[in-house]
């Protein structure tokens, strides 16, 4: 049986005509038609594809290496962590998620030449604990830039371009437990976040090593807790070499703080000059400066005063227990004079000489365990009585040099004569009572040093009868019989000259020499 096919076109019908394309246009068209079907769910918000552009696991979003220069806006409201680093987003803009995600707890952005970031841009992402923004070309930090993050614990910044930094950039930050800006063209430190009543309460590691602080504030570094000292990481930066930073430095090292161990060869200084030549600050005890040698020093006390010994461990919140010397545990009931304060601090309110010696702080916590060694010596006198003993000592002093200066002007000086006694002229009944009193000699003037030297010398102790009208002055040559053959010629208003080669007075107050 025959079939017939129909005609395709009737009698009198036209086949419909379709107008040529070039063949080059129409793969194009195809090519554009398939990048907007691509980039559709980035652009409209659409379910993200795991599958083709990032990587998914559970709550985790990697998208590292995949070209992006932009962030996709579409993430699941589960998302933990975001890991958007090596790619070419330059720019963190405000409306990088419109969407509160309030289980997102890390952000990683490094390596991607960012170089802004917006007021706002983490407005939506609240509970971030860690952001990493290292790697980039960041050149500034605005004021209040991460306000909003009030739960984050870690911020890495280093390996960036920063050079200003806003003194409020990282006010709200009260979690925040290490902040790395290192690598950077930082030439101020910021001793804002540190220092006691403006610091990050919970800030326990500052790393700006690697960046351009010329000058630290010491005086202002010493008097921090150790658990902070032990986290503050500035070596690899142009210093000027300072006996008081070899001081700090070699302190921190005794006390084996990280900062100082770990780095000991990478703190250096400039010393001064024109050659500009860097030297290691652990060095400068030697011949570039000479600074004193640090040692471990004793804590120094007298008795009944009060006396704080603290125990400053390199980690904060430990359970501090301390140990007298003789092995005895200070505790509740145990020593009364002794008191474990709140900040694990031991007071003892009145020292005593016994109380010299090696006392042990004993620090616990779940991660560390620390001991800490003081070693008090106590000066056996108290404050107050140490200054009297002093004062007594100076005055016994002064009174020996008064007294050594009195016996050289007794044996070089010439006594004073007559002459220039007072009372020369009173009547000879004052002359007579004078005689009587104690006899004294005088060394003799110079002059009868220098004619009597052979004489040979010896006290003597005269009769006052024997001695009248000779106005109380003895004759070496032997005329007090002369002188007694002549009391009839006694003529009071008279007075026989005195001899010149006599060597007493009664004005002296020497032994008569003969």
């Amino acid at each position: 049986m025959a079939t017939t096919m129909p005609a395709p076109f009737s009698a009198g019908e036209r086949p419909l005509s379709l107008p040529r394309v070039p063949t080059g246009a129409l793969l194009r068209g195809v090519l554009r038609f398939l990048s907007l079907a691509l980039l559709l769910p980035w652009v409209a918000g659409s379910t993200l594809n795991c599958h083709k552009t990032c990587i998914c696991a559970s709550n985790i979003v990697s998208c590292s290496k995949m070209n992006l220069t932009s962030i996709p806006t579409s993430l699941p409201n589960y998302t933990a962590v975001l890991d958007l680093s090596y790619n070419s987003i330059s720019r963190l803009r405000a409306e990088w998620t419109t969407v509160k995600m309030g289980k997102l707890h890390n952000l990683l952005l490094s390596h991607n030449g960012m170089n802004f970031i917006s007021s706002e841009a983490f407005l939506y992402v609240t509970q971030l604990r860690y952001l990493d923004l290292s790697s980039n070309s960041l050149r500034q930090l605005d004021e209040f830039i991460f306000e909003p993050l009030k739960d984050l614990e870690v911020l890495l910044l280093y390996n960036n371009h920063i050079s200003q930094i806003d003194r409020s950039a990282f006010s709200g930050l009260g979690n925040l437990q290490k902040l790395y800006l290192s690598q950077n063209q930082v030439s101020r430190f910021p001793l804002e976040l540190v220092k006691e009543k403006t610091r990050l309460k919970n800030l326990s590691l500052l790393d700006v090593s690697s960046n351009r602080v010329k000058v630290l504030p010491v005086q202002e570094l010493k008097v921090l807790p150790a658990w902070i000292k032990n986290g503050l990481y500035f070596h690899n930066n142009p210093f000027a070499c300072d006996c008081e930073l070899y001081n700090m430095l070699a302190h921190w090292h005794i006390r084996r703080l990280s900062s100082a161990v770990d780095f000991k060869d990478d703190y250096t200084c400039v010393l001064p000059g024109p050659q500009k030549t860097t030297v290691p600050v652990f060095d400068l005890n030697g011949g570039y400066m000479n600074c004193s040698t640090v040692k471990a020093a004793d804590e120094e006390t007298y008795l009944d005063q009060m006396l704080v010994l603290s125990c400053d461990t390199r980690h904060r919140d430990m359970h501090k227990t301390w140990v007298m010397p003789g092995n005895v545990l200070v505790g509740p009931g145990i020593n009364r004079s002794a008191v474990v304060l709140a900040d694990g601090s031991l007071e003892i309110s009145k020292v005593r000489a016994e109380d010299s010696g090696v006392y042990t702080c004993f620090a616990v916590s779940e991660v560390f365990n620390e001991t800490l060694y003081v070693t008090v010596k106590v000066n056996n006198f108290t404050l107050s009585g140490g200054g009297e003993t002093l004062n007594t000592a100076y005055t016994t002093l002064v009174g020996c040099l008064a007294s050594v200066i009195l016996v050289l002007i007794y044996l070089y000086l010439t006594p004073c004569r007559c002459f220039c006694c007072p009372g020369h002229s009173k009547a000879k009944s004052q002359q007579e009572d004078s005689i009587h009193s104690s006899v004294l000699s005088a060394t003799p003037t110079h002059e009868d040093l220098a004619t009597k030297a052979g004489l040979s010398r010896h006290v003597a102790f005269i009769d006052p009868k024997d001695l009248q009208g000779q106005n109380g002055k003895l004759n070496p040559d032997g005329e007090e019989d002369h002188q007694r053959d002549q009391e009839g010629r006694r003529e009071r208003g008279q007075r026989k000259k005195s001899d010149a080669d006599s060597i007493s007075s009664v004005c002296s107050d020497t032994p008569i020499v003969v």
